[in-house]
This record gives structure tokens, C-alpha cells and sequence, in this order.
């Protein structure tokens, strides 16, 4: 039995927890640590409305007045710095400990940078702060280069596009998203920027920016230079997990904290969830972390179950992963888990019309699904892979 859980992060994984626990019975004591001033908030709507200026900063809040009898202990502004796993305690930034029965980490994420000095005019996006800065550069006419063409690098070129900035999109891969859609379908999602008068320069890499305090020009490794007067820099992000070192947790090759299917690292008590998290998942042999909005919101519940000596089902979500992206108006949705060598086919619509379904199959097996303004086929789809992939796993 656990009379005490604290939880280290504050976002859409770090409340989920504390709102498993109380939705499945526990009444201990719940201690919340975040790093951010703000209380919990959505950040999907960072590239999109909230940076467009369509909604408003309390729209991204994630508490509601239901959430007042969570009795959660908010420590905001505050930073774990180390963790004793054998005593679960967790040190704060400012020499408080605050120990517990048990730990979950949620502490996400934070953006890649280029190496160099620090310009004004550059940026990252995984805040609020980070949204709100970029919005107020973003005004017509600005020149925005965007290092990074994934699919939060192409939510901010559709975004600033439709503010009226002139923008270049450059990506040091051949085709654009050909990582997680292969190159034929990552060909036809990067498509859209031609689509929408967005410059794209695929395949070459970016040697340096330039500029003196201010960002001027983006240079590229075969020596041709863009000019901006504003950078986002979009090339992934690394767990923020620098704060465990030296507390024996076992980290998985992508980064992660490495944890079994149900979110328990191998020190009892202490448990991982959300994007700094690497759960193992049988389809891919071992522990992936998984950047995914579905799998923060979902993880939680199965991390709750855990603690509680629960043996709750595992989500669909673990073994059949899903993300979305909206992008000059069409939105993606994809399922699954593709390789290469997987053959792809495109079941329904038209690729050149941007409204499509297409499956990805490995020998006779389905095993992803891509969607472009498919959603009720997508959906149908989405359900078969999660009911094969959830039987697979349990046989």
C-alpha cells in the first residue's frame, strides 16, 4: 500500500497521473513538481491556433473546476535537480526534498538547438513562453526560415503562411517525414508546402547561422545562405532526464527512461510516463519513446494501475501508436508502426487531390495506416490495427 506519490512534471502527462490515481481510488498524498510558472496547458495548439492568434491563453488551460477535488500539492516553478530512488526522494532546485512512496517522472522533453551563440530573432517551440515570443515576430512580410521540416516544423510553416509571412522550409533528409511515412507518402505530405507558395530545400543540411546579435541568414552546407529575420529551429527534441544521472535508473538507447509495458522501471516505486519515458512494446522488441499527445494522455492510466496493484488492460494505444498533424487546412492522421521494406498502397482517394487513405503491410499483415482528410475511413482502420495489434501482444 502507498500513502504518498510524487509526480515530477506538470503538463498533459503529469496531470493525467494525478488524475488516474484519484479516479482509481487513491487518496494518499499527491505532490505535483513543474518547472514552468503556468499550470498544466495543451500544447498541441501552440503551432496552430494559440500561435495564429485564433485562441486565447486560457483556452489552452488543461484544469477545469472538476479538478479541484484532485487535492493535488502544486509545486510550480520548481526543478528537480536528483532523485534517491532507494529512499524515493526528490530533491528540488532550492535543497527542499520532498519523499514519498513512490515517483512517477513525467518531466518530458525540451528542444534540440543548433550549437553557436544565441541570436535574437531564433527560437524553439515547446511553451507557451516559447509560442508567445515567436507569435509577436511572426507579422506580414517577416522572412521565416525553418530549420526542420517534421511535422511540428511543417504546423509552424502552414501557421506563419497563413499570417502572411514569407517562409523557407529546409530538412537535411532527402524527402521530408520520410522517417515515420517512408518516402513515397513523405514525399506527398511535404508536398503541401508547394501546394501553398511555402519554399522547401530538401537535402542538404545547415552549416551555421549568421548574424552579428541578430539572426540575418541561415547558411547551408553547400554555402548557399537564406535570408531571415526570424529562425525556429525544429530538429526533434531529447528527454529531460540529465537530472537522473547517478540514481542507477536504467536509460534506453533512444534517451529515455526504460521501463516495462506498464511504465515500472526496474526500482520499485519509481515509475516513467509520457515523452521522457521509453516503455517497451513488443512490436518494436524493447523500449521506444514515443513523442505522441495520445501516448501522454494514455500512459497515465496504466502507471495508476500500476502503483495501485492493478492489472488494468493496456491501452490500444501502446502496441497501435497514433499522432495527427493539421497543416494548411488537411489534416494527417497515422496508426501503427511502419519499417522499411513495408509496402504501402493507397486504398481510398487520391494522393494528387490530398485526400487519401493509404495501408502499410508487412508480408499479408497490416500493420500501419495513413490518413490525409480520410477521418471516418482512418478511424475504421485505426480499430483493426488496435484489436490485431492488442491480441498480438497478449498471444
Amino acid at each position: 500500500m502507498i500513502a504518498s506519490v510524487t509526480v515530477v512534471g506538470a503538463s498533459l502527462a503529469g496531470l493525467g497521473t494525478a488524475r488516474a490515481l484519484r479516479d482509481q481510488g487513491f487518496d494518499g498524498r499527491v505532490t505535483v513538481v513543474g518547472s514552468e510558472v503556468h499550470r498544466p496547458y495543451d500544447r498541441p495548439p501552440l503551432s496552430k491556433e494559440f500561435l495564429a492568434g485564433t485562441m486565447a491563453r486560457d483556452e489552452l488551460d488543461l484544469l477545469s473546476p472538476e479538478d479541484e477535488p484532485l487535492g493535488v500539492d502544486w509545486r510550480l516553478a520548481r526543478t528537480a535537480v536528483r532523485l534517491d530512488p532507494g529512499g524515493r526522494s526528490v530533491w528540488l532546485d532550492d535543497g527542499e526534498p520532498i519523499a514519498s512512496d513512490a515517483v512517477v517522472i513525467a518531466t518530458g522533453s525540451r528542444a534540440r538547438r543548433l550549437p553557436g551563440p544565441p541570436l535574437a530573432g531564433v527560437h524553439t517551440l515547446r511553451t507557451v513562453d516559447d509560442a508567445t515570443a515567436l507569435r509577436a515576430e511572426l507579422v506580414p512580410g517577416a522572412r521565416l526560415v525553418l530549420v526542420g521540416a517534421g511535422f511540428i516544423g511543417a504546423e509552424i510553416a502552414s501557421t506563419a503562411a497563413g499570417l502572411g509571412v514569407e517562409v523557407t522550409v529546409t530538412e537535411a533528409l532527402a524527402t521530408p517525414l520520410a522517417g515515420p511515412l517512408g518516402v513515397e507518402l513523405g514525399r506527398v505530405c511535404a508536398g503541401l508546402h508547394g501546394d501553398h507558395g511555402v519554399r522547401l530545400v530538401a537535402g542538404v543540411g545547415v552549416a551555421e547561422l549568421v548574424g552579428e546579435r541578430r539572426v540575418s541568414a541561415v547558411r547551408l552546407a553547400d554555402g548557399r545562405e537564406l535570408p531571415a529575420d526570424v529562425v525556429v529551429v525544429g530538429i526533434g527534441a531529447r528527454p529531460c532526464v540529465d537530472w537522473l544521472a547517478g540514481s542507477g535508473l536504467a536509460l534506453a538507447p533512444d534517451g529515455g527512461v526504460a521501463t516495462d509495458a506498464r511504465c515500472a522501471t526496474a526500482v520499485p516505486g519509481v515509475l516513467a510516463v509520457g515523452d521522457c519515458a521509453a516503455a517497451h512494446r513488443d512490436w518494436a522488441g524493447g523500449p521506444l519513446r514515443l513523442e505522441h499527445w495520445t501516448n501522454a494522455l494514455t500512459q497515465p492510466n496504466t502507471a495508476a494501475a500500476t502503483l495501485l496493484g492493478r492489472d488494468d488492460p493496456l491501452p490500444p494505444d501502446h502496441e497501435a501508436p497514433y499522432f495527427w498533424s493539421d497543416q494548411y487546412g488537411h489534416r494527417l492522421q497515422f496508426a501503427g508502426h511502419r519499417r522499411d521494406g513495408d509496402l504501402v498502397e493507397v486504398v481510398e482517394g487520391d494522393v494528387d487531390a490530398r485526400e487519401f487513405l493509404a495501408v502499410y503491410r508487412r508480408g499479408d499483415q497490416p500493420v500501419a495506416v495513413l490518413g490525409m482528410n480520410q477521418p471516418r475511413q482512418f478511424t475504421r482502420w485505426r480499430r483493426r490495427l488496435a484489436a490485431r495489434a492488442t491480441t498480438t501482444a497478449t498471444v
